[in-house]
């Protein structure tokens, strides 16, 4: 199962701290994906860490403002996001995967509820 936590309603500018735990499985067996669907369109690739946090990569939209960051001890993966702007308003949804850390949803095999960001003007 995989529990996100940490939205919330934040002006533009700010900062927020998404959480994810991963609880049974073998956290270190998952690479790692965040994503995000805003109101009416589909959802899309944020960013996303390798199992032992060597790789990460993140969409275009959110490169410089966003860290996807995993503590294996604790099996939780964070997604620190700042310089949050309005259209960054969107359900997150952190993911795990078995074939490599990807942009790509199909790849992921477990998905956690999401937890709602929004970023007032």
């Amino acid at each position: 199962q995989l529990q996100a936590s940490g939205g919330g309603l934040v002006q533009a500018g700010g900062s927020l701290r998404l959480s994810c735990v991963v609880s049974g499985g073998i956290f270190i067996n998952y690479d790692m994906g965040w994503f995000r669907q805003a109101p009416g369109k589909e959802r899309e690739f944020a960013a996303a860490i390798s199992w032992d946090g060597g790789r990460t990569s993140y969409a275009d939209s959110v490169k410089g403002r966003f860290t996807i960051s995993r503590d294996n001890a604790k099996n939780t993966v964070y997604l620190q996001m700042n310089s949050l702007k309005p259209e960054d308003t969107a359900v997150y949804y952190c993911a795990a995967s078995i074939t490599g850390p990807s942009s790509s949803p199909t790849r992921y095999t477990y998905w956690g509820q999401g937890t709602l960001v929004t970023v007032s003007s």
